[in-house]
């Protein structure tokens, strides 16, 4: 009886072993799923990205400084399809940048609108890039301060005026000037990020400033029905 018993435990045995190779499968399997997950360059930006796996640097007086993706955007709206000068400020790492510009806004000329195209107004801009949130912001001023009697007609404006812009948003900008005294500046504001759009950057920075300008000079003649408001803009 005893030496029947044996030959049952070694196929016991052989039944255990012809398992293994499952675990062979499965570490199988998850080889090809990461095999999947998609490639970055330094910038984190995915191999169908249209500047992926790209180095841009501009020459300065201390040598040359890297130009990163949402920079490089923006300097070639600016220089590439505008034609003007490279203005465009980087900062050490290169991580944030900077372009100052002014424009002109002239009124309509339908008879519809309160600023008339003789109503020319200077305004002044700032586009700002964070490269880390991928994040383009453009800041439009009038560049003469708010009077303190026409600070609340002004935030009442911005209020009214707000909910009706479909792009970017008034605000009423506070800060100290060199004798100390606080000023208030009115000022558009639009953003735009950059991360996701696989082509079309430069046309994303485009588009932001061709709307911005449009939403900023609507909301300046909605606030030119209030004649003094109209009388500070045009002084």
């Amino acid at each position: 009886m005893a030496t029947k018993k044996s030959p049952a435990k070694k196929k016991v045995a052989t039944k255990v072993v012809t398992k293994a190779p499952a675990k062979k499968v499965a570490k199988k399997a998850i080889k090809q799923a990461s095999s999947k997950a998609p490639k970055v360059d330094q910038y984190g930006l995915e191999q169908d990205d249209e500047f992926y796996g790209l180095y841009f640097a501009k020459s300065t007086k201390k040598g040359l400084v890297e130009v990163k993706p949402c920079t490089f955007s923006l300097m070639y709206w600016w220089k590439g399809l505008l034609g003007y000068p490279d203005m465009i400020e980087i900062s050490k790492g290169s991580n944030t940048a900077m372009l100052q510009f002014e424009s002109t806004f002239g009124g309509g000329d339908s008879g519809e609108t309160e600023l008339t195209e003789k109503d020319v107004l200077d305004i002044d801009h700032i586009i700002e890039v964070d490269e880390e949130e991928m994040m383009i912001s453009l800041y439009s001023y009038v560049p003469i301060p708010v009077p303190e009697k026409l600070v609340g007609a002004v935030s009442l404006a911005i209020l009214n005026i707000n909910p009706e812009t479909r792009y970017g948003s008034l605000e009423l900008c506070s800060t100290e000037n060199e004798e100390g005294e606080t000023e208030h500046f009115l000022r558009y504001r639009a953003a735009t990020y950059l991360r996701g759009i696989k082509s079309g950057k430069v046309e994303a920075i485009e588009s932001m400033v061709t709307n911005g300008s449009e939403f900023f000079g609507l909301a300046l003649d909605a606030m030119c029905v209030n004649k003094s408001i109209k009388k500070w803009l045009l002084s």
